[in-house]
């Protein structure tokens, strides 16, 4: 804009500004005279007419608590709701705002009493305090300028400092700054996101991996560095001491997670950021906090769940690596036999030290399904509620807990009543899962005499191990995208192959149904570039994916035969839309065969290559892909939500759809004739095939193969042993035709009527 002019550099040292800054925080002055001369240094070093404080009190009311240059009068009285004005967007995005004419900005909003309307530029940078925005700080000047990014990047590490003086409890009360905090003894029933099944009763141990920061600004910026690097060496170290300890073994899922922690706290951008922090003047500690909220702020801003969830790796390996800096590498003493972890969040190395056999539940105010952290729960059999708003403010160290991950429920310090009625509940809970125990050794086979094949869902090796059970049939999909997504770079043939081949050997001779991979979508990989897309799930993912980039999945294809030598081989092609698309992926693989074939490398001895049937047009085309697949499998999950045109992850639409409507049923029922037709093996695949009344109206309609989770297998069992298929075949050609919106009622009186375990 005409009549703007970059700001000048400010007159000292970042060095010796920063230690401005200390002199001053380090005073025995009260905390509003320490502020109030905070902003003059910092007005001054800025060569700015203003600098203003601005902190945020409960109710979300941002508060002036010190300006130089502004109107005296106006100091704890100008007050602007988060949103409101220039002030209020900055502590509603947490972004800096570097405008030359602040009058023109739409945001821009007049306060009379403050006399900042002779004032045209404006910087404010958000004042951060544990991810949370605590207060706004700003500069101004009557010239139209704009300040360079090096002063933002200055004035955003003095907000860092500032932070520690708002929430020390000396600008405001202490129970103020918690908003919305403890709410005493009262017994509370909240509801979360069901993040892993279970149910658990034990005390309370509130996870709290912040360090506090005793000195920002360094004397010796050499001596930060060696302190930095010998604090480096003793966080490789406990990584690896966690690996030995967990007893995790090569190539095992949970110890590629921690082997990509090991590769990020070895990441060299991310430790030369620090280094360079040290060289503007803060101290080691400092300087791992100010990157991390640097690196917390771009990534919060990103639609990807996948890069949101390894920033929050990042933020773990920043916590270990402040604990040592200020020796504080282990776990809290005196903690009880078994309890329950709260944690606004939690990575997998905190968890686990812990120990293995300790931790009985697991409550977040945060938490993703796809999180590392939740892998690894599911992997311990403990059951997590996630999205659990202001759990470590209203739970107290010690606090009875009930945490039921079945229905994403929490518990608070219950009532007599309600833990009485929980323990029955987990006392039957323990019953059942005994009674499951006494059918692994038991045949899947109705009261009528038909075998109903049982799959397992796998992409961990702890679940690879359960398929060499007897009552297991053997893995019906394999997901073979997690080396993918904890990975660098893109595998190489060989580490595919070494992978494969373990899963093929602990397999015992039972088929294992590999899923080539099935990436973008809600599964990006941060080395390779997808495009961002309005509608991820039906984008550029998977097969698509493979066709267009077809060295991605001809050396996924090399590395799958390669590691089948004289076995079988099952391989399955994801989100097939057309017969043409599968003729296309399997000339691939074929093509792969003759290579190996020229190569004199020993083939496998049976290749059976599949589809699975998860989007909708290939619907129409059952018939065809049925004469040209060995088998096929339904996708549930992402079939389900296009045939309704609802967004599973969309907590508005979770009643929208349901299994058991006679829509969905007539679908399945059609898809299983067409094969049956053509006398081609159908499965069912997905997390609704491991809940016994769904499952139970899926072998009604005429599937006879399901493949679901390895937790479910002693519920669906139990239910496939009580029924008599020929009665509830009948029962559901009557339930087909239906127009209900769902079945579901139908379905549970008529198992309650004829004995099945549902």
């Amino acid at each position: 804009m005409a009549g703007t002019k970059h700001s000048s550099k400010v007159v000292s040292s970042p060095l010796l500004f920063l230690r401005k800054i200390r002199d001053v925080m380090s005073r025995p002055d009260s905390a509003q005279e320490r502020m109030d001369e905070l902003v003059k240094v910092i007005a001054s070093e800025f060569l700015s007419e203003v600098c203003s404080m601005y902190v945020l009190r409960a109710g979300e009311v941002l508060e002036l608590f010190a300006s130089e240059g502004l109107n005296a009068e106006s100091v704890h009285t100008t007050r602007l709701q988060v949103g409101e004005g220039l002030v209020g967007e900055i502590a509603l995005t947490r972004e800096p705002l570097n405008l030359s004419h602040a009058d023109q900005h739409p945001k821009f909003v007049y306060r009379p009493e403050t006399g900042e309307e002779k004032f045209q530029s404006f910087v404010g940078v958000p004042i951060l305090r544990a991810e949370q925005v605590a207060g706004v700080l700003v500069v101004q000047s009557h010239e139209a300028q704009s300040y360079t990014s090096e002063q933002i990047e200055l004035l955003q590490t003095v907000a860092m400092v500032l932070a520690e003086l708002i929430g020390s409890g000396e600008v405001i009360d202490p129970a103020e700054v918690k908003r919305g905090g403890s709410k005493g003894l009262l017994s509370l029933h909240l509801t979360g996101s069901r993040l892993a099944p279970g149910l658990a009763q034990m005390p309370a141990v509130l996870h709290r991996p912040r360090v506090d920061i005793a000195s920002y600004v360094a004397e010796s910026p050499t001596s930060e560095k060696t302190r930095l690097q010998t604090a480096f060496t003793a966080l490789q170290a406990q990584i690896d001491d966690v690996i030995r300890k967990a007893q995790f073994k090569e190539g095992e899922a949970q110890r590629e997670i921690f082997e990509a922690y090991r590769l990020f706290a070895q990441d060299k951008g991310w430790v030369q950021r620090i280094v360079q922090a040290i060289d503007l003047g803060l101290t080691a500690e400092a300087a791992v906090q100010r990157v991390q909220e640097q690196l917390q702020a771009r990534m919060s801003q990103l639609s990807s769940e996948y890069l949101r969830e390894r920033a929050k790796d990042m933020e773990e390996i920043s916590n270990r690596l402040l604990q040592h800096l200020a020796g504080k590498g282990g776990k809290a003493a005196n903690l009880p036999e078994e309890f329950i972890v709260v944690a606004h969040d939690i990575g997998p190395v905190e968890l686990l030290e812990y120990g293995r056999k300790h931790v009985k539940g697991l409550v977040l105010e945060e938490g993703s399904p796809t999180s590392h952290i939740i892998i690894i729960a599911r992997a311990m059999e403990i059951p997590v509620v996630g999205k659990i708003r202001n759990a470590m403010s209203m739970v107290q160290e010690g606090d009875p807990l009930i945490v039921d991950g079945d229905h994403g429920e929490v518990y608070i310090r219950p009532t007599y009543d309600v833990e009485q009625a929980i323990a029955e509940h987990v006392a039957q809970y323990r019953e059942k899962a005994a009674y499951y125990e006494t059918l692994r050794d038991e045949p899947s086979v109705t009261r009528d005499g038909v075998r109903i094949g049982l799959n397992i869902n796998a992409g961990l090796f702890v679940d690879v191990k359960r398929v060499q059970e007897r009552d297991i049939d053997g893995i019906g999909l394999y997901r073979t995208e997690l080396p993918y997504m904890l990975s660098a770079h893109f595998p190489d043939i060989e580490s595919q192959r070494k992978t494969y081949a373990k899963v093929i050997r602990q397999s015992g001779g039972k088929k294992v149904v590999f899923r080539t991979f099935d990436v973008g979508g809600d599964k990006p990989l941060p080395y390779f570039n997808i495009p961002q897309e309005e509608n991820p799930a039906m984008g550029w993912r998977a097969t698509r994916i493979g066709l267009d980039r077809p060295a991605i999945l001809l050396r996924q294809c090399r590395a799958l035969i390669a590691a089948a030598p004289n076995k079988r081989l099952d391989v399955m092609f994801p989100f097939i839309a057309e017969v043409a698309e599968f003729d296309e992926a399997k000339a691939l693989f074929d093509r792969e065969m003759e290579h190996a074939r020229a190569n004199g490398q020993t083939l496998p001895k049976e290749v059976r290559i599949g589809a699975m049937v998860e989007v909708p047009s290939i619907l129409w085309q059952i018939p065809e892909l049925a004469k040209r697949a060995d088998f096929l499998s339904i996708g549930s999950n992402d079939l389900m939500q296009f045939l309704f045109a609802s967004d599973r992850g969309n907590p508005n639409l979770a009643d929208r759809y349901d299994l058991l409507s006679p829509a969905a049923l007539r679908v399945f029922r059609q898809i299983a004739r067409d094969c049956a037709a053509e006398g081609v093996e159908v499965s069912f695949c997905g997390e609704l095939a491991r809940k016994p009344l769904e499952a139970m109206a899926l072998i009604g309609i005429g599937l006879r193969n399901l493949s679901l989770s390895a937790s479910g297998l002693g519920p669906v069992k139990a239910m496939v042993r009580s029924l008599d298929l020929a009665q509830l075949g009948e029962y559901m050609e009557y339930i087909c035709s239906l127009p209900d919106r769902n079945v579901r009622a139908r379905l549970t009186h008529y198992a309650r009527d004829h004995g099945i375990e549902v």
